[in-house]
């Protein structure tokens, strides 16, 4: 295993990963080039791990969770690395300890979804995420399990690179097998407070699903028409900054 690669892996923040994984191919004949953005859940280091995450050479880690998410676990600093705050809608505490049924997991996270493209809070959110990952990497932007928040970010910029979306979704759904880890633990709380039973139920909430990544989509289809009208209009992206992305995340075909 090379350097780069065991960078890639971090026992510590198990979903941490190179949004470009090892160089997605795009629908033009390039690939995405690694080593410019990261993604990961909540950053719960080991000494270890920070030193290794600090080696990357950062300039910025950006931080996608409410202020009670943040307050729970800041995040450590990272040399070099300048820690910036976006405050997207996650999923929302209240709907969630109502919870009794899978059915209406699964009917929650189609709503989280569908708030990404629908909420003025989470454009303006995603908007200066995109903004921010097109002043230069490296850089790494984090939510709390690194699935919902974290995946739309790196659906839009795997879209904005020229992935397919077999791809995308592919690399959307490597959440379930990378985060298996923390998922139990998440797991193992939720039986302590609420009972073996209620991990069923609660399920849909601590993994990734098609079904999820699809309301996006479908959501950007019926309030933008497209996704070119919601980058531009509902993010409020430029040429410039689109342009930069793009330049950013495109190898050498």
């Amino acid at each position: 295993m090379t350097t780069d690669e065991e960078l890639l892996r971090l026992a510590s923040a198990d979903n941490f990963r190179d949004v470009a994984g090892s160089g997605y191919a795009t629908t033009d004949g390039g690939r995405v080039r690694t080593g410019v953005f990261y993604r990961s859940n909540d950053l719960r280091l080991t000494d270890d791990d920070h030193g290794r995450l600090g080696a990357i050479g950062l300039r910025a880690v950006i931080d996608l969770r409410s202020p009670t998410e943040v307050a729970l676990h800041p995040d450590p600093a990272v040399p070099g690395a300048e820690a910036l705050h976006f405050d997207a809608i996650g999923i929302p505490m209240e709907r969630m300890s109502g919870l009794r049924r899978r059915e209406d997991a699964v009917a929650l996270m189609d709503d989280v979804y569908r708030t990404f493209v629908t909420e003025d809070r989470s454009r303006t959110a995603f908007g200066g995420v995109l903004r921010q990952l097109a002043t230069g990497g490296p850089q790494l932007f984090h939510c709390s399990a690194g699935k919902d928040r974290t995946g739309w970010v790196s659906a839009l910029l795997l879209h904005i690179a020229g992935v397919d979306d077999p791809t995308i979704e592919s690399d959307y759904l490597l959440t379930n097998a990378r985060s298996a880890s923390s998922r139990a633990r998440v797991e193992a709380e939720i039986a302590d407070h609420l009972g073996p039973d209620a991990v069923a139920a609660y399920e849909p909430t601590l993994v990734v699903a098609t079904e999820y990544l699809d309301a996006a989509w479908t959501a950007v289809d019926r309030h933008f028409g497209d996704r070119t009208s919601y980058l531009r209009d509902g993010l409020g992206l430029d040429d410039d900054v689109l342009g930069e992305l793009r330049a950013m995340l495109r190898g050498t075909p």
